[in-house]
């Protein structure tokens, strides 16, 4: 066999390369390391090191960045116009910003047309209840539109972007202002709800010069709330806050409508709207001019205003509809009774002592009929309006009846001689006539038999502020119109009527909490009595009889006006006169203030409400049907008696005494005597102004005695004379 040689095995090529590739790895000759390969690692990781500390110093720097830009403004941009809404949350009256800015607050869910926010959302934002504050597809697809078409077809900004940029606003544009609007919507939508951003961007959309937001650019430019729009205008609010200042509608309103009419071709081009639509849309002008923001009701806001501090919304008792209607009503009267004239008027609800509406003057702007002042709180002589009062304490105690008979004649009160006002008698008249008539004399005899304190301090403790003079006791005078009264005071009085006896405090400020109490004014048969007679009283011409029960009043100099009503619902207080106080000849409350009264009863829109029906124990009864002693009345004075009899005084029950009742034996058991000394035969006992017959010859008699309580028993006799005490039942 032929030897192997070495150059043998190196011709074998595939052992060749393996051998020679084998023996060259890793091993130098001299048994050292080959150079080269690990030096370009170490090359390369130093490489990465340094992007990854560049990446960690850029992370860093973005985070230090970011957390030097601070918190979000969110209180700045959450501040609005303080705005006074009525009882169902309509705009009465908005107030400027410090800086004279227009932003009302917005509730885009409950107060912006679906219609509106369709728009909105394809125009701005389509992808807004899905991103986080950035749309990567809007701002490729903006990005593309602009390289494609040369100009910029839509913005990839979303709506918490642009929110950003409204509450830090800046004027250049810059990829640095760009990445903090990106930044800060991330921060936006962490904070916040979708629709707290959508409501808080409505609120500060810029619709040129100090207009903010939707509302205050739709009551400017449309003049009604966002709450329900038409296509056109839902497009034309779209549009404007693209360019705000350049599409003013009070200046700019051609270019106002093209940048409409785009908005709604690319709502055409994204199948949003039908084309017929859009095109009947495109058809409507746009407005051209700005209208005033609302002021209804300017007094009442301007108290709720001074009362209620840092409040962005306060919201009144008041109804804006019927506000409406009675301000117009107020200027038109105010005009028609001459200049200088002013008008207020005041609606109350009985039940719950709201005010529906406040009209403090006839023109709020109209300095010459000193339209700021508030004629509703203003302190004027009430006329003869507080004799319904006279009459009520009367009837409460039981020594008249409205059907009882009473003089008017002339009579003097030391040195006061009151008159009628036509400075005629009557002679004898009923007692409901005398009060429908506003008879002066009987009303003052009245008063006389009651008491001017004993008035004077019922009315205050069921709501009546009087204001007296300085150091002057309450007099008989006061019951003609000689002591100060507020309109709204008076109202407060009259709901007493209609409530049967109490008074609510009034309210204008819808609160959470209401800790009112009912007021006492008089007695329920009492209050009723007063209030059938007033709906008998003669109304003005041409309106319906026994529907409005009201009363008129006159001060003197002819310087007040008056004219208070009531029916089921709500009673009505109207005021006429100057605010200074200066007379005019011919103002009487039954031709000036009374058909006011009437209009604004008609105005309110609602069916008048019938009285209360008479109370248990109401004596309801013609004068021939009357006991004898309230058959006529008799003046103290007027008594005439043989000289020898003493004067009427019930013995038993005493005056504020306790009388314990056992009704363990059933019904007539618990009988409680009623004993009286002097007086005049035959004599009437009365209980809360009920009858219950005559007391014997024995000057006694047994009665049932009322439910647990007060009790107000009188006794008169057959001139007239009367004694009453008050007792408690127990």
């Amino acid at each position: 066999m032929s030897e192997v040689t070495p150059h043998t095995q190196l011709s074998c090529p595939g052992l060749s390369r393996a051998s020679t590739d084998f023996r060259a790895e890793e091993k130098n000759v001299d048994g050292r390391d080959k150079p080269g390969h690990d030096g370009v690692r170490s090359w390369g990781h130093r490489v990465l090191s340094v992007a990854a500390f560049a990446f960690i110093l850029a992370v860093v720097g973005f985070v230090a960045w970011v957390y030097s830009l601070g918190p979000l403004p969110l209180d700045e941009s959450r501040a609005v116009s303080t705005t006074v809404v009525d009882r169902n949350g309509k705009l009465l009256r908005a107030y400027a910003m410090a800086d004279g800015r227009w932003r009302l607050p917005v509730d885009a869910k409950a107060n912006v047309d679906p219609t509106y926010l369709k728009l909105l959302l394809a125009y701005e934002d389509q992808r807004f209840y899905a991103h986080n504050g950035l749309d990567p597809l809007a701002l490729g697809r903006a990005a593309l539109q602009l390289t494609t078409r040369g100009h910029i077809v839509s913005g990839g900004s979303t709506i918490s972007m642009q929110l950003a940029r409204l509450m830090e606003p800046r004027r250049q544009r810059s990829l640095y202002a760009k990445l903090r609007q990106i930044v800060r919507a991330i921060e936006i939508e962490r904070s916040m709800s979708k629709a707290d951003i959508l409501d808080l961007y409505l609120a500060l959309a810029p619709y040129g010069g100090n207009l903010e937001g939707i509302r205050s650019a739709s009551i400017a430019y449309l003049g009604k709330e966002p709450k329900r729009l038409s296509l056109a205008e839902a497009a034309l609010l779209v549009a404007l806050p693209q360019s705000p200042e350049t599409r003013r509608l009070d200046r700019y309103p051609e270019a106002a409508r093209k940048a409409r009419d785009r908005v709604l071709d690319r709502m055409v081009s994204e199948h949003v709207v039908s084309t017929d639509d859009a095109m009947q849309a495109k058809a409507v002008p746009v407005p051209k001019l700005r209208k005033p923001m609302p002021v209804l009701a300017p007094h009442a806001s301007d108290t709720a205003l001074s009362t209620v501090k840092d409040a962005p919304v306060i919201k009144l008792t008041l109804d804006a509809n019927l506000q409406k209607v009675l301000e117009p009503l107020a200027r038109d009267r105010a005009i028609a009774l001459g200049p200088n004239i002013s008008v207020g008027i005041l609606v109350v609800d009985n039940e719950s002592g709201d005010v529906l509406a406040r009209v403090g003057s006839a023109d709020y702007f109209d300095e010459s009929r000193a339209g700021q002042v508030d004629m509703t709180r203003a302190v004027r002589s009430p006329g003869s309006t507080l004799k319904p009062f006279i009459y009520g304490l009367a009837f409460e105690d039981g020594f008249v009846h409205p059907d009882s008979l009473i003089d008017d004649r002339p009579v003097r009160f030391g040195s006061y001689a009151p008159e009628n006002f036509d400075m005629t008698f009557q002679g004898t008249v009923p007692v409901k006539k005398a009060l429908q008539l506003s008879l002066n004399v009987p009303a003052i005899v009245l008063l006389d038999r009651v008491g001017a304190s004993r008035l004077s301090s019922r009315l205050r403790q069921a709501g009546g502020n009087l204001v007296l003079p300085k150091d002057e006791a309450p007099g008989l005078a006061m019951g003609l119109g000689g002591v100060g009264v507020t309109l709204q005071d008076l109202t407060q009085l009259y709901t007493g009527f209609a409530r049967l006896g109490t008074t609510m405090p009034l309210r204008d400020l819808m609160t959470g909490r209401d800790d009112r109490e009912p007021l006492r004014l008089l007695d329920q048969v009492a209050a009723w009595q007063v209030g059938n007679v007033l709906l008998g009283t003669p109304p003005p011409e041409n309106a319906a009889h026994n529907r409005i029960a009201f009363k008129t009043g006159t001060s003197y100099g002819y310087r007040d006006a008056w004219s208070v009503g009531f029916d089921g619902r709500m009673t009505i207080g109207v005021w006429v006169g100057r605010p200074d106080g200066a007379p005019v000849p011919g103002l009487i409350g039954r031709v000036a203030a009374a058909p006011i009264l009437f209009d604004a009863f008609a105005r309110t829109g609602k069916t008048l409400a019938p009285l209360p029906k008479p109370p248990k124990g109401t004596l309801v009864a013609s004068n021939a049907k009357l006991p004898l002693p309230l058959k006529r009345f008799r003046p103290v004075g007027d008594l005439v008696r043989t000289g020898s009899e003493q004067a009427l005084h019930i013995q038993f029950p005493l005056n504020g005494s306790r009388i314990d009742v056992d009704r363990s034996g059933g019904e007539g058991s618990a009988a409680m005597p009623v004993k009286v000394a002097g007086g005049v035969l035959p004599m009437t006992i009365m209980v809360n102004g009920t009858s219950l017959g005559e007391i014997d010859g024995r000057r006694q008699r047994l009665i049932d005695p009322p439910g647990p309580g007060f009790a107000r028993l009188t006794v008169i006799d057959a001139t007239g004379a009367a004694d009453t005490v008050v007792i408690r039942i127990q």
